[in-house]
């Protein structure tokens, strides 16, 4: 992609947000939630390593620093690989619909498409495993952080949900679009509590 999403500045990514453009969607701007959650917990567990009163987590933090580091540059990229994704299904929707070739173009398209979102829901439940993690094991100062953290990265993963089941819906393959409802389902279900219970243990800490 010629003009990558993520090289913009965030006034210009939320102006082509907000234009008429097919791109960056809902599927891009999960992504990036997802990508600030993960760097977030970065940021907790920079805040809180070299403290004693952490000194017992110390090698736990930096192992979450690294993940979600990792986890951070995942997301960005999946930011343009979803922008990347769009392209041919905008494409595919534009084919006359009595043209022989359409529902071939349009399946490949569409499972094309959700690939990115899936993605981006598996990395974000592990940013919500991270940042659970680290509830308890960072800096008082820097809790607030992993509250927020938590919230966005559940955000995140049920707004790339609703992307994969927008593409699900319209494929002509119902074992495969059910295979990925079936993953979708099974994270939502898991990680979005998680994230409401590491929101509440973020409360009882601030008090």
């Amino acid at each position: 992609m010629e003009n990558r999403m993520i090289e913009k500045s965030l006034k210009d990514f939320a102006a082509c947000l907000a234009s008429k453009a097919p791109v960056p969607g809902g599927g891009g701007t999960a992504a990036l939630a997802g990508a600030l959650a993960a760097a977030l917990g970065s940021m907790v567990c920079e805040l809180t390593l070299g403290k004693k009163k952490y000194a017992p987590y110390e090698e736990e933090l930096r192992g979450a620093a690294d993940r979600a580091a990792r986890l951070r540059t995942e997301l960005l990229a999946l930011v343009d690989a979803d922008a990347a994704a769009f392209e041919p299904l905008s494409r595919a929707y534009a084919i006359p619909k009595d043209a022989p070739e359409r529902a071939e173009v349009m399946e490949e398209a569409l499972k094309a498409a959700s690939e990115p979102p899936m993605e981006m829901a598996r990395r974000c439940a592990q940013a919500v495993e991270l940042l659970s993690g680290l509830a308890e094991k960072c800096s008082v100062l820097a809790v607030s952080d992993v509250g927020v953290g938590a919230q966005l990265a559940k955000a995140a993963l049920m707004s790339a949900g609703l992307n994969v089941r927008v593409n699900a819906k319209a494929m002509a393959d119902r074992d495969y679009a059910r295979s990925l409802l079936r993953e979708v389902n099974t994270l939502e279900q898991r990680y979005a509590p998680l994230a409401e219970t590491t929101y509440a243990r973020v409360l009882a800490r601030i008090g």
